[in-house]
């Protein structure tokens, strides 16, 4: 997500907000982590099965609430990518 110096510390605010509820509500969710980089900011997460990432990004909790509270922050429309384990 591309998130400016001056915003990088609200981001990672909203992170740590939703990374409990994240890992106890949404089905199939192994693990969220952080990168804070200078050119910008990534959220990793993991999932049991492809199906559980493409539920999450459907969920309330991705639409109303993670995305709700980043958009002010948001310098450009995030990239959402999932990838798969070989």
């Amino acid at each position: 997500m591309k998130v400016s110096a001056a915003n990088r510390a609200n981001a990672g605010a909203i992170y740590a907000k939703y990374k409990p509820p994240f890992l106890t509500t949404i089905p199939g969710a192994e693990s969220k982590d952080l990168l804070l980089r200078e050119e910008d900011v990534q959220v990793l997460h993991s999932f049991d099965s492809r199906a559980s990432a493409e539920t999450y990004l459907k969920s309330k909790l991705f639409a109303n609430d993670v995305v709700a509270e980043l958009t002010p922050y948001l310098m450009a429309d995030p990239e959402i990518r999932i990838y798969e384990r070989q």
